[in-house]
């Protein structure tokens, strides 16, 4: 994926590689993702002021992260998608992957499959790293479930008698 002259598809959406010191990227990328947050499947509560002050400075340090930003380039290149990604690494594959960390669509474009086109976006630089899967974790009652069934993804698991993988957390303070 490129970083200069994202190309402008005939549905007038483009999506680029976000370029974190870019001031227009950043505040696309902090915007999207307040808005994600705020959103019931991103958990229902803003960003806070910490994050949107440190966000793009902190992703900017980490040679691991890339993101990826859509603009409608019909209007005025409004931001209207963003999918953060983080590189880890397969030790059964000994290869890298990518974690979609972050996938979003501004409400109002939803249905118009621009998250398809990010995922595509992702799929291409992570291939590109040299990446051997994409991964993801998803709410059950989201309904960008359908979106990555229809990319390909699937839920993981190395043998059905052993059960599917579960993802979990712990906070640390």
């Amino acid at each position: 994926m490129k970083n200069s002259g994202p190309e402008l598809r005939p549905d007038g959406i483009r999506v680029c590689l976000a370029d974190y010191v870019n001031a227009r990227h950043a505040s696309a990328l902090v915007a999207l993702l307040d808005a994600y947050a705020r959103d019931p499947m991103g958990g229902g509560e803003p960003l806070s002021d910490f994050a949107r002050h440190n966000l793009v400075h902190e992703l900017a340090k980490l040679p691991q992260a890339f993101s990826l930003l859509a603009f409608d380039g019909a209007g005025d290149g409004t931001p209207v998608g963003l999918a953060n990604c983080m590189l880890g690494f397969s030790t059964f594959a000994c290869k890298p992957l990518v974690n979609v960390h972050d996938l979003t669509v501004a409400a109002s474009m939803r249905g118009r499959r621009i998250g398809e086109r990010l995922l595509a976006g992702v799929e291409a630089e992570a291939r590109a790293r040299g990446a051997c899967k994409i991964t993801l974790e998803v709410l059950s009652g989201n309904p960008a479930l359908r979106l990555y069934v229809r990319s390909g993804f699937a839920q993981y698991q190395l043998d059905p008698a052993a059960g599917q993988a579960r993802f979990m957390q712990k906070w640390l303070d």
